[in-house]
């Protein structure tokens, strides 16, 4: 599985982005999905899931009402939305995927992983 990250870029605070991910390989309809980030100095951190069967979605508490993730099977993509954009949004964002047809367990760990994409907030 190859996950191709795209959308980051620079916005001010209270602005949007729209973060894409690309999977290639096959089951992607049938792995849970998910988001997460890395702050300088910071380990890396949840941000969002989406379950492949029911398509339930899962938000860490610090984005919660603020981003949305979705996908779209059809063409093997999952998408973050990120609104009400903060500084402290400021990372890279990983996409990342799980193993073909398991249960999503919570933390979310994923199997796969794409490269980052910088996503820069001022204030």
């Amino acid at each position: 599985v190859q996950l191709q990250a795209s959308g980051g870029g620079l916005a001010q605070a209270g602005g949007s982005l729209r973060l894409s991910c690309v999977a290639s390989g096959r089951y992607h309809s049938t792995r849970n999905m998910g988001w997460f980030r890395q702050a300088p100095g910071k380990e890396r951190e949840f941000v969002a899931a989406i379950r492949w069967n029911d398509g339930s979605t899962y938000y860490a508490d610090s984005v919660k009402g603020r981003f949305t993730i979705s996908r779209d099977n059809a063409k093997n993509t999952v998408s973050l939305q990120m609104n009400s954009l903060l500084p402290e949004d400021t990372a890279v964002y990983y996409c990342a995927a799980d193993r073909h047809a398991v249960v999503l367990t919570t933390p979310f760990q994923p199997t796969y992983w794409g490269q980052g994409t910088q996503v820069t907030v001022s204030s």
